[in-house]
């Protein structure tokens, strides 16, 4: 396993929050991003009865992308954490949220002036990551829900610039250049942070748990 990817899970793993027994828990999986080979899950509790708490990871196994005819490195990992407020029931309808994280990365920044592309250099290093987002939240059958959503954010990342044969900037865009040649950069932005459809299943449900416990006593 990836150093960076053993690096997430184990922060996942501590950034999931001490539950009461009587929360409900979906496991979900963004399947927009899944097509095209990043690996999104999620963890979604209950914190109230409009309200919930979701951990989540974003992993990019790609060592390389085709852009244009040119392979760029685009391998990165989030951990995020959302905090959610749901207008009727908390897991049912619109919501909004407040997330935070930090990333780890190894790619070519995407550009949005004059059409969708890759930089031809990339970036490696490291960033955190501050924004909200909206979306909608719907249940089917019995255990099942689609939960679709987009989050803006405020990012601040701090690396190392190099061309695409691997040769190290010394003098990256600053407004005022350094006298000395200095390779780190920093950089801050308003972009997306999440985008996606995931299809989340219940993995606990403490009404029914609480059912079952109750038809054992009276047997």
């Amino acid at each position: 396993m990836k150093p960076i990817l053993k690096t997430l899970l184990i922060l996942f793993a501590l950034s999931l929050p001490t539950q009461r027994l009587d929360a409900q828990i979906y496991a979900k999986l963004n399947g927009l991003y899944a097509l095209v080979g990043v690996i999104n899950p999620a963890v979604e509790f209950t914190v109230s009865p409009k309200s919930t708490f979701q951990t989540e990871i974003v992993f990019s196994p790609w060592k390389y992308v085709n852009d244009h005819g040119v392979d760029k490195p685009m391998k990165f990992g989030i951990l995020m954490t959302e905090y959610r407020r749901y207008f009727k029931q908390h897991n049912r309808g619109w919501y909004l949220g407040a997330n935070m994280g930090m990333m780890g990365f190894k790619m070519s920044k995407p550009q949005f002036s004059d059409g969708w592309f890759l930089e031809n250099r990339y970036s490696k290093g490291y960033g955190m990551m501050i924004g909200i987002c909206g979306g909608f939240e719907y249940q089917f059958a019995d255990r099942w829900l689609l939960d679709a959503y987009f989050g803006w954010s405020y990012m601040l990342s701090w690396y190392n610039g190099y061309s695409l044969d691997g040769t190290i900037d010394l003098y990256p865009h600053r407004p005022v250049q350094l006298e000395k040649p200095d390779p780190f950069n920093g950089s801050h932005e308003w972009l997306p942070n999440k985008i996606g459809v995931s299809i989340g299943f219940m993995i606990f449900n403490p009404a029914r748990r609480g059912r079952t416990g109750s038809s054992c006593a009276v047997r």
